[in-house]
């Protein structure tokens, strides 16, 4: 975890002048899972993201207990017998992406996100289609993907495997300042 936090401080604090950097501490990250016997919601509004526009740099970084749930017994469920998250307290993805965009000039800008997600001890290459808005200085991310639990090594007991889908659909939606 160390080394995603001296990432994104770097690409904060080392990024030469005519470098755009963007934050927030407000991002989104949330995951739904809808099966006929239960949906699972669970939601996180305290993402740690920075954005480097020069240098086509991205980072996350986010507690896993800061998801909730719409049911207690799940959110209990997940951090201590799914994610496990007193061993593995954090995720984060650093990546890189395609396309330029312009934030002095406001509009909507498709990119592609590549880099490594690390969740539950486990890293994994992912690549994502994403959408970037600039709107008055201010720079918006979207994203939406899918994820399955078995590739972070997470173990879905067979009595509730029925509950959970293969496929968890994970929705990003950041908004950034500049950086100071």
């Amino acid at each position: 975890m160390r080394k995603i936090v001296s990432i994104i401080g770097l690409i904060i604090c080392c990024a030469e002048a005519q470098s755009q950097v963007f934050t927030t501490r407000t991002g989104f990250i949330g995951f739904y899972s809808k099966t006929p016997l239960e949906d699972i919601k669970a939601e996180n509004n305290q993402v740690y993201a920075a954005i480097d526009a020069t240098k086509k740099n991205i980072a996350f970084t986010l507690l896993m207990k800061g998801f909730i749930f719409t049911k207690e017994l799940m959110q209990e469920h997940f951090n201590e017998n799914y994610i496990e998250s007193d061993k593995y307290p954090k995720s984060n993805f650093v990546g890189s992406f395609t396309e330029d965009f312009t934030p002095e000039k406001d509009g909507t800008y498709h990119i592609m996100v590549k880099g490594n997600l690390t969740l539950h001890n486990v890293t994994k290459a992912i690549e994502v289609p994403a959408t970037l808005e600039v709107k008055a200085g201010k720079v918006s991310g979207k994203a939406e993907f899918k994820l399955k639990p078995e590739d972070f090594n997470i173990s879905i007991p067979s009595i509730v495997r029925e509950k959970i889908t293969n496929e968890m659909t994970v929705r990003v939606n950041i908004d950034c300042s500049a950086a100071k």
